[in-house]
């Protein structure tokens, strides 16, 4: 398991889209990626998790593939925008911990 932080994706994925002059895509087509991404994720799940087995000619995937191709989207996304998502995902559990506090039941635990 590797220790990178969402800052150091969000640096090599800039580095490695910084290479080229097309750069980023626009807002948009990355949502458009998004989806699309978020949709193979969805095929992988059902076939490994549902009842819809692959068929024979369809390309061998893995649902941790696709959660790295949506990280990467997800970073192109945020580098486009100017967007940390560090700060964003510290906004987003301070807004689960106090919105949804009470909202199911904590385990309990040993003190």
């Amino acid at each position: 398991m590797s220790d990178k932080t969402l800052a150091l994706i969000q640096r090599e994925v800039d580095d490695y889209i910084s290479q080229f002059k097309e750069g980023y895509f626009s807002p948009l087509a990355l949502m458009a990626r998004m989806s699309e991404e978020v949709g193979e994720l969805a095929r992988e799940v059902n076939h490994f998790y549902g009842e819809k087995p692959k068929k024979a000619d369809e390309a061998e995937n893995s649902v941790e593939m696709e959660l790295g191709d949506i990280l990467f989207i997800l970073s192109c996304f945020a580098n486009s925008l100017n967007i940390d998502l560090t700060e964003a995902h510290d906004k987003v559990m301070h807004k689960f911990k106090t919105r949804d506090a009470d909202r199911w039941t904590k385990k309990l635990t040993e003190q």
